[in-house]
């Protein structure tokens, strides 16, 4: 990257990169973020890097420490009971306006995601890095299909916040077999279009798997 490039784009690449790592626990709840080291990380000015910590801010990865220093969000009961509250709100409301607009090319994608998340599974790859993924995709393309920008910006950025807790629970405890088959029933409904049935599904998993995360996280 340039070291003078100070363009929306470098800073957009800089914020998905902290955003990542946060997400995979490279930075751990509560550290420090110094500006020089991310400056020679990624090989930047302090224009760009200071407007992708900016963004991580409003999205609640980052907090600004007295105008001064930024700081990984930690993680609380809290926290995470806030942020599995608005997932259930607002992937229901993305998953049942999928439902009512997609079309067969959206349900191809679906059952292909979710094929790919149960060969993951079925193979046990050591590890929750690759599962992870596979876990975001689908989740992601079940609500691909809803026409909502803002509306799938704003889920992308909590299932973002969600991976941190749900790692926690992973590094600990492996995936369990009812995960599996939460994920085939949510995908069955959806493609019978039984948007009730479905939005109360996902509604469940995510609740559920916020009710194990946070076992982990009081221990």
């Amino acid at each position: 990257m340039s070291k003078t490039d100070s363009t929306p784009t470098l800073a957009s690449s800089i914020a998905a990169m902290l955003r990542e790592r946060i997400a995979h626990g490279e930075f751990a709840p509560g550290a420090k973020l110094r500006l020089d080291e991310l400056r020679s990380m990624f090989g930047v000015s302090l224009s760009p890097l200071r407007e992708a910590l900016s963004r991580l801010c409003a999205e609640g990865f980052v907090a600004m420490e007295d105008q001064r220093g930024y700081r990984v969000v930690p993680v609380s009961e809290n926290n995470l009971d806030e942020v599995i509250r608005l997932r259930v709100q607002f992937e229901s409301y993305a998953l049942r306006e999928a439902i009512k607009k997609g079309d067969d090319a959206w349900e191809g994608e679906v059952l292909a995601s979710l094929h790919r998340l149960n060969k993951i599974e079925r193979e046990r790859v050591e590890g929750v890095s690759q599962w992870e993924q596979a876990h975001t995709v689908f989740h992601r393309t079940l609500i691909s299909a809803c026409s909502m920008p803002l509306l799938l910006h704003f889920c992308e950025t909590l299932h973002d916040l969600n991976d941190r807790y749900r790692r926690i629970f992973l590094s600990e405890n492996p995936i369990d077999r009812d995960v599996r088959q939460e994920h085939v029933d949510i995908c069955s409904a959806t493609l019978e279009r039984r948007p009730d049935d479905a939005c109360e599904l996902l509604r469940s998993h995510i609740e559920r798997t916020g009710a194990n995360v946070l076992k982990a996280l009081v221990q």
